[in-house]
């Protein structure tokens, strides 16, 4: 009996596999099937899909934030650029233990934008943005079928993102120019929209978990309207 369960697990585990995804950045989707994968239901397959995605968004933007901003790189004293992301995301892949759990993303993000602030912005924009989405997800990097995701977070997280993005294209420093450049429009006058296009992604893929989780735990989000000038970021 011992045999024929085992054989069977070993079935399963292997009609789960399926082709990968190849991004054009060279990236693949495939996963690595374990048993671990029994515990988990679609909809937690599904969560740690969104927040794998949230996080590969956050790491575009950070290396587009330092290309626009190579200013803010040197302030970082990171030998690359590459270095400087990786010291920004490094501890996801050991988030449980990660003194990043407790970080104030709420007084990172407001650093960022803060005309008086001397370090780096976009290491303490992205951080922030990073310890939020986190924590939107109850700080778990893997989701289990006994997992209790809350809605009401995913959904704050989206409308922070919000929050965010306009932040980013309107925070101006003391002599008017923007205190990070995003998008804008190049000299052969045709405009760079991808910072958008990504916050884009962002928000989309947060509102979709939310609702996938509300309907799941039957835990209804309470919707608000966000005046995204008010500075003000929800909780998480």
């Amino acid at each position: 009996m011992k045999i024929l369960l085992t054989a069977l697990i070993c079935l399963s585990l292997a009609a789960c596999s399926g082709s990968a995804i190849q991004r054009k950045d060279g990236a693949r989707s495939e996963r690595s099937m374990s048993l671990s994968g029994i515990a988990k239901s679609d909809v937690d397959d599904i969560a740690e899909l969104a927040q794998r995605e949230t996080i590969a968004s956050l790491k575009r933007l950070a290396e587009k934030l330092y290309r626009r901003n190579p200013g803010e790189l040197r302030k970082n004293g990171a030998a690359s650029l590459e270095d400087a992301v990786d010291g920004i995301f490094r501890p996801v892949n050991h988030w449980h233990l990660s003194s990043r759990r407790t970080l104030d993303w709420q007084a990172s993000l407001n650093s960022a934008f803060d005309a008086g602030y001397t370090g780096d912005r976009v290491e303490a924009l992205m951080k922030g943005l990073l310890s939020m989405s986190m924590a939107s997800y109850n700080h778990k990097t893997e989701v289990y079928l006994l997992d209790s995701l809350d809605p009401q977070k995913l959904y704050n997280a989206a409308r922070n993102l919000e929050i965010a993005a306009w932040r980013l294209s309107n925070a101006k420093a003391a002599g008017g120019g923007l205190l990070l450049l995003s998008n804008g429009i190049g000299a052969d006058g045709v405009a760079n929209l991808s910072f958008e296009r990504e916050f884009g992604k962002l928000i989309a893929t947060q509102d979709l978990i939310a609702r996938i989780i509300e309907d799941k735990t039957r835990r209804a989000i309470r919707t608000t309207v966000v005046n995204v000038a008010s500075l003000v970021f929800l909780p998480i």
